[in-house]
């Protein structure tokens, strides 16, 4: 099987173009172990689609299987491009979060950036949740997949590895929840970090992004309609959420190598 390793904002996945094999699960934790692995956070599937231009399919580093992932949705649109299976810069990527569309943003080298209309957030009301070691107020948010985005003082006061797997199996999220603690730094200028429900620590996540966008304006800290900047550990992300609670994500997509994997 070959593959190819691709990352937005070191949010790295192993891309594939064909269908999901079998046994993706126990392939998709042997080639994302970062020690005896390719390494990675997780495997994408790419294929035609009968409803959009292309179909993608993400599992995460523990082999579950998830409905969208921002990073990678923009990497799938450079991959395309860059490979030569389309000549479109506007694309409609199928889902399990539903069809997401696309522009390529492209430069000297070809795909510089990718927008994504994410479609619609829906933001709940806060909750409060005890753990052993503390208690965090959290603003449940869906893009598509479930998230828990808490605002802090210091982003970089939180043990991630502690408190991440904690909330994302806390009883009040059912499936699990990719988690994000956010800090306002600056005026639409939000620090984030992120645990990834199936991957643990990331350096992005780009629905983790959005969620904390949404949740931000939600909740009155920064202002729908204006771009905002969303700084996670491997680099920034622009969002827009308009007045409709649509969310426009731009950021960039890599490549990084070529492989050939057994599927045995």
């Amino acid at each position: 099987m070959k593959f190819t390793k691709m990352h937005g904002l070191g949010n790295d996945y192993l891309y594939v173009y064909g269908a999901v094999p079998e046994n993706v699960t126990d392939l998709c934790q042997r080639l994302s172990d970062r020690h005896f692995g390719a390494g990675s956070d997780g495997m994408i599937f790419i294929a035609p689609s009968k409803t959009a231009d292309f179909s993608m399919r993400i599992f995460n580093a523990d082999g579950s299987e998830a409905e969208m992932c921002g990073n990678g949705i923009r990497c799938v649109g450079k991959y395309v491009y860059e490979k030569g299976l389309t000549q479109k810069t506007s694309l409609r990527i199928e889902t399990k979060a539903g069809i997401k569309e696309l522009t390529l943003h492209l430069g000297t080298t070809g795909v510089e950036s990718v927008s994504v209309r994410m479609g619609q957030a829906i933001v709940g009301a806060p909750i409060s949740l005890q753990t052993e070691e503390s208690e965090y107020t959290c603003i449940p948010v869906s893009v598509g997949n479930p998230h828990a985005v808490i605002f802090t003082e210091n982003v970089h006061a939180i043990s991630l590895p502690t408190i991440g797997p904690v909330i994302e199996r806390h009883p009040a999220f059912p499936d699990g929840a990719n988690v994000e603690f956010a800090e306002l730094t600056a005026p639409q200028t939000l620090r984030v970090r992120v645990w990834e429900r199936g991957s643990g620590v990331t350096m992005a996540c780009g629905t983790g992004a959005c969620a904390v966008a949404a949740a931000a304006v939600t909740a009155g800290i920064c202002c729908a309609d204006e771009p905002m900047q969303v700084l996670l550990d491997g680099g920034t992300l622009q969002i827009r959420f308009d007045a409709d609670r649509t969310i426009v994500m731009t950021g960039p997509a890599e490549f990084v190598y070529e492989g050939e994997a057994c599927l045995c």
